[in-house]
């Protein structure tokens, strides 16, 4: 299937401020985006949704018909529409109001306002999960990697799953939780293990430990996904554990493929 450009993009932009429509609508003409849908609201996003589509979401936080999780909600549990990238541009900077988006899988979090580069990069991220660009590995044959998914949230196994399989990776189970991980990883043999931090009965640095100090699997490469900052303590205390590499929420294909040749390389 021939990539696409940001040229080529077909974006939504969901934002209530018809100023900061303006603003966003002419950063993303000077970045050559062409087509760009503009609405107000939730229920004009998903009326412009239903009828013609998306490459990417670009959204608000909060509407007078709802807020960006809902937005986000309907697309993540939409067949045809579930794999739409969507970038949020917001104030709001309460991390307990932005981790539900981050469990979601958003493409990208932009603050307001933000520079020009930054939603650069942005648009970059959101095309990288929309290119599917196989990872070539010297040591494995890609469709034959054994991927053990751990994360409570469905729609955050939902994203990363997308991601992995844009890779190429297709033997990918998965688990809700560390403990339901554990049964798996004691029947089954993984190549890698991708977990979450916040998980209920057993979280991601009880599972590390169990997997790192486990002769049987302590050669199992594990990546640690999470919204929290990569210095904060308890952070510092999962590095201890043995997890190879921590990547943060949102889980962008550009860093998980060079974690994945880093760890599936050596």
């Amino acid at each position: 299937m021939e990539k696409l450009s940001i040229s080529d993009l077909h974006i939504v932009l969901v934002e209530p401020s018809d100023t900061q429509r303006k603003i966003i609508t002419t950063l993303l003409l000077k970045e050559k985006v062409k087509e760009i849908d503009s609405v107000a609201n939730l229920a004009e996003a998903r009326g412009a949704i239903r009828a013609h589509g998306a490459d990417l979401i670009i959204s608000s936080m909060y509407f007078e018909d709802g807020t960006a999780s809902e937005l986000l909600t309907f697309i993540k549990e939409n067949p045809g529409f579930e794999s739409i990238p969507f970038m949020l541009v917001s104030s709001e900077n309460r991390l307990n109001k932005l981790e539900e988006l981050k469990q979601a899988g958003v493409a990208a979090i932009l603050p307001k306002p933000f520079e020009p580069i930054h939603l650069s990069r942005a648009l970059n991220a959101s095309l990288d999960l929309i290119n599917h660009d196989e990872l070539e590995l010297e040591l494995f044959d890609v469709q034959e990697v054994r991927v053990l998914l751990v994360d409570d949230s469905r729609l955050a196994r939902n994203h990363i799953r997308r991601v992995l399989e844009g890779m190429g990776l297709e033997k990918i189970v998965e688990a809700e939780n560390g403990a339901t991980a554990l049964t798996l990883i004691k029947d089954d043999t993984f190549d890698l293990v991708v977990t979450d931090y916040n998980m209920p009965e057993m979280d991601g640095r009880e599972l590390s430990e169990f997997i790192r100090f486990n002769p049987e699997t302590s050669h199992i490469p594990i990546i640690m996904v999470t919204s929290e900052a990569s210095d904060s303590m308890h952070m510092l205390n999962i590095q201890q554990t043995g997890v190879n590499a921590l990547c943060d929420k949102p889980f962008e294909p550009t860093e998980v493929r060079a974690m994945l040749a880093a760890l599936l390389g050596e």
